[in-house]
Protein backbone atom coordinates (compact mmCIF):
# COMPACT_ATOMS: atom_id res chain seq x y z
CA UNK A 1 0.00 0.00 0.00
CA UNK A 2 1.03 3.59 -0.48
CA UNK A 3 2.93 5.14 2.43
CA UNK A 4 1.90 8.77 2.01
CA UNK A 5 -1.60 10.13 2.40
CA UNK A 6 -1.53 12.11 -0.86
CA UNK A 7 -0.07 9.30 -3.02
CA UNK A 8 -2.39 7.05 -5.00
CA UNK A 9 -3.16 3.80 -3.27
CA UNK A 10 -1.43 0.69 -4.54
CA UNK A 11 -1.71 -2.79 -3.08
CA UNK A 12 -0.83 -6.37 -3.97
CA UNK A 13 -2.31 -9.63 -2.67
CA UNK A 14 -1.91 -13.29 -3.51
CA UNK A 15 -4.41 -16.14 -3.53
CA UNK A 16 -4.32 -19.78 -4.55
CA UNK A 17 -7.72 -20.86 -5.87
CA UNK A 18 -8.62 -24.50 -5.29
CA UNK A 19 -10.95 -26.82 -7.18
CA UNK A 20 -13.22 -26.66 -4.13
CA UNK A 21 -13.53 -22.88 -4.76
CA UNK A 22 -14.56 -23.51 -8.38
CA UNK A 23 -17.08 -26.14 -7.26
CA UNK A 24 -18.57 -23.94 -4.53
CA UNK A 25 -18.87 -20.97 -6.90
CA UNK A 26 -20.59 -23.20 -9.47
CA UNK A 27 -23.15 -24.29 -6.87
CA UNK A 28 -23.72 -20.71 -5.72
CA UNK A 29 -23.90 -19.13 -9.18
CA UNK A 30 -25.51 -21.97 -11.12
CA UNK A 31 -22.64 -21.85 -13.64
CA UNK A 32 -21.66 -25.51 -13.66
CA UNK A 33 -19.97 -25.44 -17.06
CA UNK A 34 -17.71 -28.51 -17.11
CA UNK A 35 -14.68 -26.36 -18.00
CA UNK A 36 -14.85 -25.15 -14.38
CA UNK A 37 -15.94 -28.27 -12.47
CA UNK A 38 -15.13 -31.44 -14.43
CA UNK A 39 -11.42 -32.32 -14.45
CA UNK A 40 -11.91 -35.22 -16.90
CA UNK A 41 -13.78 -33.03 -19.39
CA UNK A 42 -11.33 -30.14 -18.94
CA UNK A 43 -8.34 -32.39 -19.54
CA UNK A 44 -9.58 -32.82 -23.13
CA UNK A 45 -9.84 -29.06 -23.78
CA UNK A 46 -7.12 -26.68 -24.94
CA UNK A 47 -6.63 -25.69 -21.27
CA UNK A 48 -5.87 -29.24 -20.13
CA UNK A 49 -7.50 -28.68 -16.74
CA UNK A 50 -10.28 -26.78 -15.02
CA UNK A 51 -10.24 -23.00 -15.16
CA UNK A 52 -11.69 -20.43 -12.81
CA UNK A 53 -14.96 -18.66 -13.44
CA UNK A 54 -14.18 -15.06 -14.35
CA UNK A 55 -16.72 -13.84 -11.82
CA UNK A 56 -15.12 -15.92 -9.06
CA UNK A 57 -11.96 -13.90 -9.67
CA UNK A 58 -13.99 -10.73 -9.64
CA UNK A 59 -15.59 -11.57 -6.29
CA UNK A 60 -12.07 -11.67 -4.84
CA UNK A 61 -11.31 -8.33 -6.49
CA UNK A 62 -14.52 -6.85 -5.09
CA UNK A 63 -13.69 -8.03 -1.56
CA UNK A 64 -10.24 -6.42 -1.77
CA UNK A 65 -11.75 -3.18 -3.08
CA UNK A 66 -14.20 -3.10 -0.16
CA UNK A 67 -11.28 -3.60 2.27
CA UNK A 68 -9.01 -1.04 0.58
CA UNK A 69 -11.72 1.61 0.18
CA UNK A 70 -14.17 1.07 3.07
CA UNK A 71 -17.49 2.82 2.72
CA UNK A 72 -16.99 3.69 -0.97
CA UNK A 73 -19.54 2.63 -3.54
CA UNK A 74 -18.52 0.67 -6.60
CA UNK A 75 -20.10 2.38 -9.58
CA UNK A 76 -18.69 0.70 -12.68
CA UNK A 77 -16.13 -1.87 -13.74
CA UNK A 78 -14.49 -2.78 -17.02
CA UNK A 79 -12.92 -6.27 -17.15
CA UNK A 80 -11.17 -8.59 -19.60
CA UNK A 81 -10.01 -12.16 -19.02
CA UNK A 82 -7.15 -12.71 -21.52
CA UNK A 83 -5.77 -15.95 -20.02
CA UNK A 84 -7.09 -18.69 -17.76
CA UNK A 85 -6.57 -19.03 -14.02
CA UNK A 86 -6.12 -22.60 -12.84
CA UNK A 87 -6.79 -24.40 -9.57
CA UNK A 88 -3.78 -24.75 -7.28
CA UNK A 89 -1.75 -22.02 -9.01
CA UNK A 90 -1.00 -18.83 -7.11
CA UNK A 91 -2.44 -15.58 -8.44
CA UNK A 92 -1.15 -12.07 -7.74
CA UNK A 93 -3.76 -9.31 -7.50
CA UNK A 94 -2.60 -5.72 -8.05
CA UNK A 95 -4.57 -2.54 -7.46
CA UNK A 96 -3.39 0.95 -8.40
CA UNK A 97 -5.37 4.15 -8.07
CA UNK A 98 -4.81 6.40 -11.08
CA UNK A 99 -2.98 9.68 -10.45
CA UNK A 100 -5.01 11.50 -13.09
CA UNK A 101 -8.38 10.04 -12.05
CA UNK A 102 -8.76 9.67 -8.29
CA UNK A 103 -11.30 6.96 -7.54
CA UNK A 104 -10.42 5.00 -10.69
CA UNK A 105 -8.58 1.83 -9.80
CA UNK A 106 -6.57 -0.22 -12.28
CA UNK A 107 -6.83 -3.93 -11.48
CA UNK A 108 -4.72 -6.81 -12.67
CA UNK A 109 -4.49 -10.48 -11.77
CA UNK A 110 -1.48 -12.47 -12.96
CA UNK A 111 -0.51 -16.08 -12.60
CA UNK A 112 2.44 -15.83 -10.24
CA UNK A 113 4.38 -18.65 -11.92
CA UNK A 114 4.53 -17.24 -15.44
CA UNK A 115 3.18 -13.66 -15.17
CA UNK A 116 0.30 -14.29 -17.59
CA UNK A 117 -2.48 -11.75 -17.02
CA UNK A 118 -5.76 -13.49 -16.22
CA UNK A 119 -7.85 -10.40 -15.39
CA UNK A 120 -7.21 -6.86 -16.54
CA UNK A 121 -9.45 -3.91 -15.99
CA UNK A 122 -10.48 -0.95 -13.93
CA UNK A 123 -13.27 0.21 -11.71
CA UNK A 124 -14.65 3.56 -10.71
CA UNK A 125 -15.46 4.18 -7.08
CA UNK A 126 -18.14 6.59 -5.97
CA UNK A 127 -18.60 8.37 -2.68
CA UNK A 128 -19.51 6.86 0.63
CA UNK A 129 -22.24 4.24 0.60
Amino acid sequence: MSLTADAPLSATFTWIPRQADFDAFARLSGDDNPIHVDPEFSARTRFGRTVSHGMLLYTRVFAHLKALFPGRTHTVQNLMFPNPSYADEELTFSFLERNDEPGTIDIEIKRSADGAVTLSGSCKLGGAA
